[in-house]
């Protein structure tokens, strides 16, 4: 798994995967992400492996998954037919996923493996733009459902050294996820709200004037920020974002400030 002539820690990135299967359907709101993924590509090296944490899978405990060939769970309803034919073959880690596991349990968090859990389109629908090809070993990391942000961002502390292996670690969230919002009847695209939560979370992320404490406390208290629970009701498409903080502990560059389905979202990069 790990690379002896790769000498800087891997990259980590936070990106917005889009609804559902749309990316990859052509669906024109989600255009600017496309163009954002197939763009990032060459900053991200060349991984041995992938580490990805998804909104879609939740657990008691942190879960990795565990197969050697992972299959497609199409967590999805109410697509085109040919949404449900997507297929995803990349293989899977479980060596690396006892690794993570490990890990976890040196920095006292227990962890369980889970060999029949397949991807969830968090992970098979950005990955399919990223790369197509599906060459590289890849494993998938649940949230867990107390949906803390500090227990979040020590999973991501226990894993720091990760990215010394080569291994290429994607957190697969929205930085704006509300349903409602995204569908509402509206004359135009404007939503001050939306705007007001994305200029925070992009100035706590990437600013080099405070703090890594003061930093690390604000994205605890994430849902202190204007119209935090207007744009995240629920936080899970948002911790992706703290486990990969956590793995840093440093400032991120932005590396999309745009828009998905006319709603203001980001991705950040970790190098």
């Amino acid at each position: 798994m790990k690379d002896s002539t790769n000498t800087q820690p891997c990259p980590v990135l936070y990106f917005s995967h889009g609804g559902g299967p749309l990316p990859l359907l052509g669906d024109e709101g989600h255009q600017e992400m496309v163009d954002f993924l197939k763009q990032i590509r060459p900053e991200l090296g060349n991984p041995s492996a992938i580490l990805l944490i998804s909104a879609h899978w939740e657990e008691s405990v942190p879960t990795l998954t565990s197969a050697t060939s992972p299959g497609i769970i199409y967590d999805y309803y109410g697509f085109p037919p040919e949404s449900y034919e997507i297929k995803y073959p990349a293989p899977g880690d479980p060596g690396l996923a006892g690794t993570v596991q490990k890990m976890l349990a040196d920095h006292g968090i227990s962890a369980t493996l889970d060999s029949k859990r397949g991807f969830d389109h968090g992970m098979f629908v950005p990955l399919k733009i990223l790369y197509p090809e599906a060459t590289i070993p890849c494993i998938q990391l649940s949230l867990v459902n107390s949906l803390n942000a500090d227990e979040h961002i020590q999973i991501g502390k226990a894993l720091s050294k990760i990215r010394e292996q080569n291994v290429l670690v994607f957190g697969s969230g929205f930085s704006y996820h509300n349903i409602r919002a995204f569908f509402a009847e509206s004359d135009d695209h404007q939503d001050p709200r939306n705007d007001e939560f994305q200029q925070w979370l992009i100035e706590t992320c990437t600013t080099g004037t405070i703090s890594e404490q003061e930093r690390e406390t604000q994205l605890i208290h994430w849902d202190q920020a204007p119209f935090a629970r207007y744009c995240h009701p629920r936080e899970e498409h948002l911790l992706p974002l703290h486990v990969c903080y956590g793995i840093c502990g440093s400032q991120a560059e932005l590396k999309f400030d745009g828009h998905i389905m006319n709603k203001k979202a980001a991705a950040f990069l970790w190098t």
